[in-house]
């Protein structure tokens, strides 16, 4: 009986001490993000926004000289995207990422409240720059995020579309997901969880010293 009651005892304190399972939650969208006007990304749909896009292209009043880009901007200081600076003394620049780039604290997220996506300048003359431009042709990567959900870091993606040439720009939003566990990486593209690395339960530190659990567990 004492055996028994000792290892009924160590089973339910190991099913109360299973962690929170690892789950990307995916949305599908296809937004094309309105010109000169504010797009505002809320990833895990709390009713907090969480990003801010800002997609603008301008002329002087000569109509000689235009400027085009699409912004991005944290709304929480703890919010961020994966980047680097660039040249024209522009930046940091939001990374173009790949498909199945890991996305966690081991990425760099620039400690600035924009980070720029691309930018045309000059009707004549002008240059475009930044890791989401190629020659005018769309550019289809991701933005690697992180933002807190109750004070926590949680990290996710966001598929882009981009068009930056001289005098205009464009972008559209295909697609965004999040990790539901804090501080847990997530991966560019990937739409369905749990997650294949999910942490295991530690059963030494949810078992406390001199319980039945242990006994059952065969430690002192």
């Amino acid at each position: 009986m004492y055996a028994l009651a000792a290892t009924a005892a160590g089973v339910g304190a190991l099913a109360m001490a299973q962690p929170a399972q690892a789950k990307i939650v995916y949305t599908p969208t296809h937004k094309k993000l309105p010109l000169n006007q504010y797009f505002f990304l809320d990833l895990n749909h709390d009713g907090v926004n969480d990003f801010k896009f800002y997609v603008f292209t301008y002329f002087t009043s000569s109509g000689e000289i235009c400027d085009g880009g699409v912004n991005l901007s944290r709304l929480n200081s703890g919010n961020g995207a994966v980047g680097k600076w660039g040249a024209h003394f522009r930046g940091p620049f939001a990374s173009a990422l790949k498909a199945g780039v890991r996305v966690g604290k081991t990425r760099y997220f620039p400690n600035h409240s924009r980070e720029i996506l691309g930018f045309g300048s000059g009707r004549y003359s002008g240059t475009t720059y930044g890791p989401w431009v190629n020659s005018g042709r769309p550019v289809d990567r991701y933005l690697g995020l992180k933002f807190e959900i109750k004070g926590k870091t949680h990290y996710g993606w966001a598929r882009l579309n981009v068009q930056i040439s001289m005098c205009s720009a464009s972008a559209t939003l295909i697609g965004y997901a999040y990790e539901t566990v804090a501080n847990k990486p997530t991966v560019t593209g990937k739409t369905k969880g749990p997650d294949d690395d999910a942490e295991q339960p530690n059963p030494d530190a949810a078992v406390p010293s001199g319980t039945l659990g242990r006994l059952a567990l065969g430690k002192k």
